[in-house]
């Protein structure tokens, strides 16, 4: 009887423990873009996406900073609009291109690990590049490594 009771508790531990470990063990790597080529490559050449007739500050230079997740398959996942500079209607257009994107594993992934990252959609930015960089780097989001 006492060694049916030890065996169940360590069963149970060994439970709780996993159960602990595996939400860690199961997190995506999140990357940065200008280090991702190093796990995926965008194929496409042309991305379409929906962009609204009318709204608020779509004649405004601004970005969407899109977080998303490539899948096994190459194709985002998970796509939502984290940040948006200024208040626009543009959200669902910088949705909807990166939703469009598709990803083929680089040589260093080959196996087609699945990682976290973000893009940033610009919108009507300006021809001045160190005005282009000022509003680009509001988009810029934390903890994707560098």
């Amino acid at each position: 009887m006492k060694s049916v009771s030890r065996l169940f508790r360590q069963g149970l531990l060994l439970a709780l423990a996993l159960g602990f470990v595996a939400p860690v063990l199961a997190q995506t790597r999140r990357i940065d873009q200008p280090d991702l080529y190093r796990y995926w490559i965008l194929l496409n050449t042309q991305v379409k996406m929906d962009v609204p007739n009318s709204g608020l500050n779509l004649d405004q230079p601004g970005c969407a900073a899109v977080t998303y997740t490539i899948g096994s398959d190459g194709v985002p996942m998970n796509v939502q609009v984290a940040k948006l500079v200024p208040k626009s209607d543009l959200g669902p257009a910088a949705h909807s291109a990166v939703s469009n994107f598709r990803y083929g594993p680089s040589l260093s992934n080959r196996i087609g690990e699945p990682v976290a990252t973000y893009y940033i959609v610009p919108f009507n930015t300006p021809k001045d590049p160190a005005q282009r960089q000022h509003l680009m780097d509001q988009c810029k989001l934390p903890g994707y490594t560098p």
